[in-house]
């Protein structure tokens, strides 16, 4: 029995469907059970509940072998993977997947990455067997600026001239999935990216390729960014995600990874690939 939360997200849900593709056996923390009743009718067991509920956690982990830790970035973020953490121990679970980030350093200076990085410690001195999975940046994140491409064929976000090795969330939950169901995986972490160093102006170029209309990549003002989202993101998360991309059009990221290749045998997808199999989102 694997437990797993984070199932009705992006990455969650590739993981869960590639898990039952492999017949996996499968248990799933959900706060709002109509939001999984697809998962349920597939045979995913759902227990119903907050991850900050220890008992609720409790009765998801009960038996089971593996659990997979997945949580939307938050303030409490940090605490309640250290409680799941404790929780998974004391129930008996012999491996704990989790998901992480390539930012999550131990000299990381935003919040998100340094989260992320007190959980990965938590879960190293905790005596289970680990393993984490560290993507950069997500295809799936540009599904958010689909309304503007698709209007004004412009591409707005505050990333200066920054790079990223973005990962489509298909792949990234095959290498979840692997993780969980094959063999030699403890004690790893696992940094994960596409096939291609990006700059922002580059993605652009790849939707123009692929729309066949010129779009533009306009570098938002990190002020003018912050403005936009103010009321749509809580004030933490709002602060955390302008210095996660503060960072990425300062530092970037300068190399892509072979992991996903060697774990998975085949290539990862490239954005034009990710762009075409959702060419009606942007047209």
């Amino acid at each position: 029995m694997i437990f797993l939360t984070g199932v009705t997200g992006k990455i969650g849900g590739e993981t869960v469907r590639q898990l039952l593709n492999k017949g996996a056996s499968l248990r799933a923390l959900v706060r709002d059970e109509a939001k999984a009743a697809d998962l349920k009718a597939a045979g995913v067991e759902l227990v119903v509940g907050d991850i900050a509920n220890a008992d609720t956690v409790r009765k998801g982990l009960a038996g089971a072998e593996k659990a997979f830790l997945l949580l939307p970035n938050g303030e409490q973020q940090q605490a309640h993977e250290k409680q799941f953490t404790d929780l998974a121990v004391a129930a008996g679970v012999k491996h704990l997947v989790k998901l992480s980030s390539m930012e999550a350093v131990a000299d990381a200076k935003t919040p998100i990455p340094q989260a992320h990085w007190a959980a990965e410690e938590h879960i190293r001195a905790s005596g289970l067997g680990w393993t984490m999975v560290k993507p950069n940046f997500f295809m799936q994140n540009l599904l958010a600026s689909a309304a503007t491409i698709k209007a004004q064929r412009k591409l707005f976000l505050p990333m200066g001239d920054g790079t990223t090795g973005m990962a489509d969330a298909r792949d990234i939950g095959a290498v979840c999935a692997e993780v969980l169901t094959g063999d030699g995986h403890a004690g790893q972490s696992y940094e994960i990216t596409g096939p291609e160093v990006l700059t922002f102006y580059d993605v652009a170029d790849r939707f123009s390729a692929v729309l066949g209309e010129k779009v533009e990549y306009v570098p938002l003002p990190m002020d003018t960014f912050r403005e936009k989202m103010t009321g749509i993101l809580v004030p933490w998360h709002l602060n955390a995600v302008c210095e996660l991309f503060r960072e990425i059009a300062e530092i970037g990221l300068d190399h892509t990874t072979d992991t996903f290749k060697e774990l998975i045998g085949r290539d990862p997808i490239p954005l034009k690939q990710f762009i075409t199999d959702h060419k009606a989102v942007f047209m």
